[in-house]
């Protein structure tokens, strides 16, 4: 039987297939900053009584499946995450301490898309992203 998850007068389980990528699609996503996002994106998701189920750091862009209470908007979920994420990446590895603004990292687009019954299909093809893209790369050099 599914878990749904529980609010003063509701029973919701809702989940988002979410996918964002960094400025100009730069492959920025690396080392010691990779190591440090998961938890800095979990930790913001908590912000807005969000859980991240599922999520993998490739080169390039982020794959996430994340669970959102109904009383929130997606749009306003990933934009905190992608917005304080920016600002806690430039503190953290570019040297900025002070507080500001306007700080950009992430693309302003993302792609999003409800998980609903195919929530397993979902988290399997967030979790096997890399080796996929990594065959795909194979299959073209050979060409």
């Amino acid at each position: 039987m599914k878990e749904y998850q529980s609010l003063s007068h509701t029973r919701w389980d809702c989940k988002y297939h979410v996918v964002f990528i960094p400025k100009k699609r730069k492959k920025r996503i690396f080392g010691v900053l990779r190591k440090h996002l998961g938890e800095i994106f979990r930790e913001l998701a908590k912000h807005k009584e969000a859980q991240i189920v599922e999520g993998h750091l490739m080169g390039d862009h982020v794959h996430m499946c994340i669970s959102i209470p109904p009383k929130q908007a997606v749009s306003n979920v990933v934009g905190y995450i992608k917005g304080k994420s920016a600002i806690a990446i430039a503190r953290r590895f570019g040297g900025r301490e002070q507080n500001f603004t306007g700080e950009v990292f992430w693309a302003r687009g993302y792609f999003v898309s409800t998980v609903g019954l195919d929530e397993t299909m979902v988290r399997t093809y967030i979790r096997n992203q890399e080796e996929e893209d990594e065959r795909y790369d194979q299959m073209r050099l050979g060409l």
